[in-house]
């Protein structure tokens, strides 16, 4: 049952308003990272002013002065008033997360949010009404090509790649050591873009190989703006779709099934059995919902974001387990992660 609100909640709505303004939560973190506000403070190694942050990056000290101290308030900042004047400094997390410098940033995640995520988010009503994407109204661009939207150029491509790839600096390792893999020694990334989970896989698993298989198209961008030297793993170009799939003992099929209407689900899985050797597996990474529709509330958002932007939707297990099934896989496991991305193996 829903939790019942205390008496003091409906006297005062707290809960209520702290969602209300939610949004303009979200704004304030976006906003300090266009501004580069983390960047300066993580450069600066000591406490700066409202005054000198404005200086830096050319804003104005008053609305500078009020987007600090709401960073402060979230706990993104800390500030020390010395002698009747305030002082900012970043927090841990700010260092780690929010500035571009840090090796697990998230400034390419938050910069997409802003720009792409949240103007398609002004017309959640729509998309609820209609069933259908808002990238006509939001991008001018067919609610029916759902990938020539995301890769309309080279520019929005590479943004897209980034968000992916900032997408698993936080939830990699628990995702490629859910299972133990290393009885599959031919691994496929499907659909893996810029390589990022690939190259954990392949750290994990020394022992086996790692491909990547994605669009011709993404896999140069891949290669010219996230190679790294002496690259573990290998890149294949093809269409999951329509080209031939490289052969593996595992196929690893990374936040792609949300992405599409269960028709084509079937189809790509079907498709991947069928490759796939004999005793080898498949590996679903999705934020799963819970059997009793109470939650996660971070997978109920997501599902909401891919009726506003793509086709698809999240699943419950046992959804995901209805389809590898009809697929041809057997042996379906689930392990969740406590982050936001859940596994099912499955054996063929």
């Amino acid at each position: 049952m829903a939790e019942q609100l205390s008496q003091s909640e409906l006297d005062y709505p707290f809960k209520l308003l702290e969602y209300f303004n939610g949004f303009r939560v979200s704004k304030v973190i976006f906003s300090a990272c266009e501004l580069g506000v983390f960047d300066l403070l993580l450069q600066s190694q000591k406490s700066l002013s409202a005054e000198s942050v404005s200086q830096e990056l050319q804003a104005s000290q008053d609305g500078m002065e009020r987007l600090l101290d709401a960073l402060v308030g979230i706990d993104i900042l800390d500030v020390e008033i010395t002698h009747g004047k305030a002082f900012y400094s970043s927090t841990d997390v700010a260092n780690l997360y929010l500035a571009k410098a840090s090796p697990k940033s998230l400034y390419n995640m938050i910069t997409y949010q802003s720009q792409t995520i949240y103007p398609l988010w002004n017309h959640l009503a729509d998309a609820v009404r209609e069933g259908k994407n808002q990238n006509e109204k939001t991008l001018n661009m067919s609610s029916d090509q759902i990938f020539e939207t995301l890769y309309r150029s080279e520019e929005e491509m590479l943004k897209f790649m980034q968000l992916m790839h900032a997408t698993w600096v936080v939830d990699t390792h628990d995702v490629v050591t859910a299972f133990d893999l290393s009885p599959f020694k031919t691994m496929v990334d499907v659909g893996g873009c810029t390589g990022g989970l690939a190259r954990e896989l392949a750290k994990a698993y020394p022992g086996s190989t790692v491909t990547v298989f994605d669009l011709p198209k993404v896999v140069e961008v891949a290669k010219k703006h996230f190679s790294v030297p002496d690259d573990s793993i290998a890149f294949q170009e093809g269409d999951f779709f329509t080209g031939e799939l490289p052969e593996g003992d595992l196929y690893i099929v990374a936040r792609i099934i949300h992405d599409w209407k269960e028709e084509k689900c079937l189809q790509l899985l079907h498709k991947l059995c069928e490759r796939c050797k004999p005793d080898g597996g498949i590996l679903i990474v999705e934020a799963m919902l819970n059997e009793n529709r109470r939650g996660p509330v971070m997978t109920q958002l997501f599902s909401l974001n891919m009726l506003v932007q793509t086709e698809g939707k999240e699943r419950t297990p046992s959804e995901y387990f209805r389809l590898l099934s009809s697929a041809g896989f057997k042996d379906l496991q689930v392990r969740r992660t406590g982050k936001s991305y859940d596994c099912i193996l499955g054996i063929k």
